[in-house]
């Protein structure tokens, strides 16, 4: 009994995690939506300042410099991506939320389909954040996969 609450809880806690990166995702899309009919090179310095960045930063520049490229089409589809991704977090954490058996599988697979690119990033610029993203992401998934064994072994001794 204490190990199915303890592993509820562990699939609570990536159902919240989900949902945040849905949230997140949201909020992304609801900004891009609101910068709509901007100068977005303008809302991107706007942006840089009230974050307090070094306006002349690599970063800062970058950022403005992408934005000054941006178009009404481009605009368009990165509030649908956006969207999308905001859903499909949203639905994953829901059915990870409900300990149902599609979300699990489908949370194995798309954490699963991250790690060669993060190996791939690694290896192209290793960093400390990049490092600790991949062994979270690791976690996630052998964690998701000792789950679903679980229930699985549990269902057949039943």
């Amino acid at each position: 009994m204490h190990k199915i609450h303890s592993s509820k809880r562990g699939i609570h806690t990536i159902a919240i995690f989900e949902a945040f990166k849905g949230l997140l995702g949201l909020t992304v899309g609801i900004g891009l939506f609101s910068l709509r009919h901007k100068d977005l090179q303008d809302a991107a310095e706007n942006l840089v300042e009230v974050l307090h960045f070094h306006p002349t930063g690599l970063y800062a520049q970058k950022f403005i410099e992408k934005a000054g490229h941006l178009n009404s089409s481009n605009l368009k589809l990165f509030i649908f991506i956006a969207a999308i991704y905001a859903t499909i977090r949203f639905v994953e954490a829901y059915g990870l939320w409900r300990l149902r058996a599609w979300a699990q599988w489908f949370a194995i697979i798309s954490g699963g389909l991250y790690i060669p690119v993060e190996i791939y990033e690694i290896f192209q610029k290793p960093t400390l954040t990049r490092v600790l993203i991949l062994l979270v992401n690791i976690g996630v998934v052998l964690y998701l996969i000792y789950f679903r064994r679980e229930q699985l072994h549990d269902k057949a001794e039943h």
